[in-house]
């Protein structure tokens, strides 16, 4: 067979658009997409939210990972899109630094350009746990006008209704207390808990009242194989739950794909996102 056969031909086109493809590809993993901030909307039923606050919408902030200096594009776009959605109430869930918490300054200087009416109510992640003293964390994340719990909760009053919000310390980083989180719960009262990682939704739902826990911890796998969406990296206490919404119940999950990033600057089928969640009252 010729040198220059028609199949010899095809393999070497096909190799070189295989090539060009991955390089492609490399490049927007490194270069693109984390910059490439979307908005996820999603509404959430929940059984006991009531029919006066239908339509209540929270913007959803994780997984921050602040790097000055590389993240400047990203964040300008964060704080955009968070002020355009214009939400009634603002909920991060922590991670807000990677390993440096001389970075937590600057970041929470930049949230000071974001508000909502009924506020802006964070707590840890098992990184800020690692490499922030509680003291630090408050300290700075309340100098940008944001409510900060760890182990607490607080409860929002809103057209004579109320929701009550419990905060949990990072499981990994920390030590959670359900039971002080949710000392001030009204019994009946629809609960939106922040929890940073995910997978203890499967201890807190049986034990504790949840109409929906707000998580990230996963950045939704943050390189994804494209079309099946299958994340190949797991992540301790993220396992169980990578992204997307769950419910056992009447308890429901969300878990966001996050902002920043750990490890290499880079993300791939799993852009950085800000939740829009909107609350329905069950019709």
């Amino acid at each position: 067979m010729s040198s220059h056969s028609p199949i010899k031909k095809f393999s070497r086109r096909a190799s070189l658009g295989m090539l060009a493809a991955g390089t492609t590809s490399t490049a927007w993993a490194f270069l693109g997409e984390p910059d490439h901030l979307t908005v996820t909307r999603k509404d959430f039923t929940l059984h006991n939210w009531p029919t006066a606050l239908d339509g209540f919408r929270i913007a959803h902030l994780t997984d921050l990972h602040y790097r000055p200096g590389d993240d400047e594009e990203l964040f300008e776009k964060v704080i955009a899109a968070v002020k355009k959605e214009a939400p009634d109430l603002i909920l991060i869930t922590g991670d807000y630094i990677i390993k440096d918490p001389s970075s937590l300054p600057e970041l929470c200087a930049k949230l000071k350009d974001i508000s909502a009416p009924h506020g802006i109510i964070a707590s840890p992640g098992n990184h800020d746990r690692w490499h922030c003293s509680p003291g630090q964390l408050l300290k700075h994340i309340e100098s940008a006008g944001i409510n900060y719990l760890q182990n607490d909760g607080t409860t929002l009053h809103i057209k004579g209704e109320r929701i009550f919000i419990p905060a949990l310390d990072s499981i990994w980083g920390g030590h959670i207390n359900p039971a002080r989180a949710w000392k001030g719960h009204r019994k009946g009262d629809p609960v939106i808990a922040l929890v940073h990682e995910p997978d203890v939704f499967d201890q807190l739902h049986p034990e504790r009242p949840i109409s929906l826990q707000l998580s990230g911890h996963t950045h939704g796998g943050q390189c994804r194989v494209p079309l099946i969406g299958y994340a190949p990296a797991k992540v301790r206490y993220g396992r169980n739950y990578i992204y997307g919404d769950f419910q056992k119940n009447d308890a429901q999950l969300w878990v966001g794909r996050g902002i920043g990033t750990v490890g290499l600057r880079v993300r791939f089928s799993c852009a950085p996102e800000v939740s829009l969640l909107t609350m329905r009252a069950p019709s």
